[in-house]
């Protein structure tokens, strides 16, 4: 048997540079917004900002410019997998010793590799793997064996570590990457050495949850029941109708705008405001032009669920972040080692406490040895 090709590397492997037309047409099209009547804005509640949404959209028409952020993305280390039977794109960052710990970083929704760009710096010492999820922004072009579930995209993630030649590794994530991190650990111990992880999944209190639970517990329960109720129209949605949702927001950039935004500022930390205007456009623009707001749907409308973790789980919180669970019931699901809490951040923690995110990781990384 013919043993497969080296993954393509360099500018090669980088994501497609955007077509003129695209962007032409995307001006265009926030041009030609037709402005709807809202209900009066009295909270949060009702949606995104009205105002900021005005600003963004003057800014979007009249002065936002997408190639630095292209620029930036395409600059990176990519390497890409695309003769296997689910092709992948990844940023492939070594460190200056081959002896190095290898890290995988994995992204959520609605975001993309680039959640990792300002932590890339404070990890010089480890070998930083960065998968564009399928189906999200800049990844490999989706087919139709593509993978839908977090368990099928672990099962990728995992075909292209060997592909790169790594064959143990710490797994980092948040929001859709935690499921898929968690996915990782169940199937393959053997390559999973440890976790670290910046949440526990809801889905461990909303689907089949424990019944011998304490106060604490209890109220982690109804909390995250309760923000599901108020704030999880958006989850629903993606699970149950995503290609209907799929076809408003891919034709409306607008729209796209209004329901990305909404989570990103709602979901960061307010205290301390980490996206810039044009940041905000930077990870909107990304979806509009990658194509990829409808099959980022993916993991919502499929789930997977494993069991127990095997491996061993460094956790770092992040105080603004949605719905953080008590370690009591964390530990129900993980051999939780590490313990920590951020003194500020969000749910794009990463992004907003790059140190502190690197800081979790380390913690993790210089303890597996041992574990």
């Amino acid at each position: 048997m013919t043993a497969p090709d080296r993954p393509r590397a360099g500018a090669d492997a980088a994501p497609p540079s955007t077509d003129e037309r695209v962007l032409e047409d995307l001006r265009r099209r926030v041009s030609a917004f037709r402005r709807v009547d809202l209900l009066p804005e009295r909270d949060r509640r009702l949606g995104v900002d009205p105002a900021l949404l005005e600003r963004l959209l003057d800014e979007w028409e009249h002065r936002y410019d997408w190639r630095p952020f292209e620029h930036r993305v395409r600059a990176l280390p990519w390497a890409l997998i695309d003769d296997a039977a689910v092709p992948l794109r990844v940023v492939d960052r070594p460190a200056a010793s081959d002896a190095a710990p290898v890290v995988v970083l994995l992204h959520g929704w609605p975001d993309s590799v680039m959640r990792f760009e300002k932590v890339l710096p404070a990890l010089r010492d480890v070998h930083v793997v960065i998968p564009a999820l399928p189906g999200y922004p800049f990844a490999a072009p989706v087919r139709a064996a593509s993978p839908a579930s977090a368990a099928d995209i672990g099962e990728a993630v995992v075909a292209a570590m060997a592909r790169l030649g790594h064959e143990r590794y710490v797994v980092s994530a948040g929001d859709v990457g935690t499921d898929v991190a968690e996915a990782m650990a169940w199937s393959h111990p053997e390559h999973v050495a440890a976790l670290h992880l910046t949440d526990l999944s809801h889905h461990h209190a909303l689907v089949d949850p424990p019944t011998d639970l304490d106060a604490d517990e209890a109220a982690y329960l109804q909390r995250v029941q309760r923000w599901h109720a108020e704030e999880g129209a958006y989850d629903h949605q993606q699970s149950t109708r995503p290609n209907t949702l799929a076809i408003g927001l891919g034709d409306s950039p607008v729209g796209l705008l209004a329901w990305i935004v909404e989570k990103l500022t709602t979901w960061s930390d307010d205290r301390s405001p980490a996206f810039s205007s044009t940041d905000l456009l930077d990870w909107v623009t990304a979806y509009w032009v990658t194509g990829t707001i409808g099959t980022s749907f993916a993991p919502y409308a499929h789930r997977s669920q494993p069991g127990r973790a095997p491996s061993p789980v460094g956790f770092t919180l992040f105080p603004r972040d949605i719905v953080s669970a008590p370690r009591r019931f964390a530990d129900r699901f993980f051999d939780i080692r590490i313990w920590r809490t951020a003194a500020g951040g969000g749910h794009f923690d990463a992004w907003e406490r790059p140190i502190d995110y690197a800081d979790g990781i380390r913690a993790v990384v210089d303890a597996t040895p041992r574990i």
